[in-house]
């Protein structure tokens, strides 16, 4: 049996998402931002959300990293992430934060249940997720490093954490 690489005719989208969305506030860098529809799109996040000074569609540099995925991704800004945030938790969903801090779980220490609604809260590249958000997250999860830096690419960091909440989520 021969195990040959096929190309992108042959993908065939599934249907459905999961009840998981992002958000994304003052992340700055436009290939990141990118990066976050095409990971939406790839794991089947129901929308992402982008607040502060996020750039949003159109951009030259976003379209290039998203790959036309912010066509298919929905997606909404707020200038605030704030009121974002009260009327998710209105909803039903749990405001997850994706950083370090001194009340932070690894990340596969996150418990979810079947019917969770989960949103994600991504910060800047440089600073993180600021105060006022954190106060307002239900949980905050961190990777676990083992290197000698404390951080990574917020997009990359971002797959991981989707990866093992969808996993998490069924």
């Amino acid at each position: 049996m021969s195990n040959t690489q096929l190309d992108h005719h042959a993908h065939r989208p599934a249907t459905g998402k999961h009840p998981l969305c992002m958000l994304a506030h003052n992340v700055r860098r436009p290939a990141n931002v990118g990066s976050l529809f095409r990971l939406a799109d790839a794991l089947g996040v129901e929308k992402l959300l982008l607040a502060g000074t996020t750039c949003t569609p159109p951009h030259p540099k976003l379209h290039t990293a998203a790959r036309h995925t912010e066509q298919h991704v929905p997606w909404e800004y707020a200038s605030d992430p704030l009121p974002v945030v009260v009327a998710l938790k209105a909803a039903g969903y749990r405001i997850v934060g994706l950083e370090l801090t001194s009340a932070s779980i690894a990340l596969g220490q996150l418990r979810v249940a079947p019917g969770d609604r989960i949103c994600l809260v991504l910060g800047n590249e440089s600073v993180g997720i600021c105060q006022a958000l954190l106060d307002a997250t239900d949980a905050t999860v961190h990777i676990p490093m083992r290197g000698h830096n404390s951080s990574m690419n917020v997009a990359s960091a971002c797959a991981i954490a989707t990866y093992v909440i969808t996993q998490k989520l069924g």
